[in-house]
Formats: structure tokens, sequence, C-alpha cells
């Protein structure tokens, strides 16, 4: 459509990423379509997004809620180019399991 706006941002899935999304329940999925959408259009600074936050010891890491309550899930995404304007996806899941040391 023509008068769409580009994205301003490149957001991709990692792997493993991806495939946590297919075992996502619906409306968290939805969430996190949502997510994306706001990645690609407004930058990694989601601070309208519920505990949303950077992840200490991580360059460019950022993480915020999907959901309240239990249990609650969570992605985490970084920064690869500022430049370029990249950012990836690296984590979707439940909070409880979430390993920020892990991921990179």
């Amino acid at each position: 459509m023509p008068d769409e706006k580009p994205a301003l941002w490149g957001v991709k899935f990692t792997g493993k990423a991806r495939k946590q999304k297919q075992k996502l329940p619906k409306t968290i999925s939805a969430a996190l379509d949502l997510l994306w959408g706001e990645l690609e259009q407004e930058g990694p600074e989601r601070r309208n997004w519920p505990h949303y936050g950077l992840i200490v010891g991580k360059k460019d890491m950022h993480h915020c809620h999907l959901n309240k309550g239990r249990p609650c899930y969570v992605a985490g995404w970084k920064v690869t180019d500022r430049n370029v304007r990249l950012m990836e996806i690296k984590y979707v899941g439940t909070h409880e399991n979430a390993n920020y040391r892990r991921i990179d």
C-alpha cells in the first residue's frame, strides 16, 4: 500500500526464539506480534510495556512482560546494530524459565 510507512528497524527472531514462539498460547503469541510491530516501527525502547527494562550486565539487551499473572511470559531482544537499525528477539517464554545470563 502506498500510504504505509516503511519499517524503521529490522527485527528478526533467532532460531531458538522462533521455536519458542510456536509453543506460546495464542493470546501470548498475539501480544508478541504486537510487540514485534512496535519494535519495527518505534525502536527498542518500549517503556509502554509492563516491566520493560534493560538487562543488567548485557549491552543493548532489553526485555518486557507480555502478560500479567501466572505463568508470566517475557520477551528479550538485543540491538545488534544501531547504525543499520537491527534487532534480534532472543528469548520468548515464561519468566520462571528465563535465564538472562545465558541469553547473549
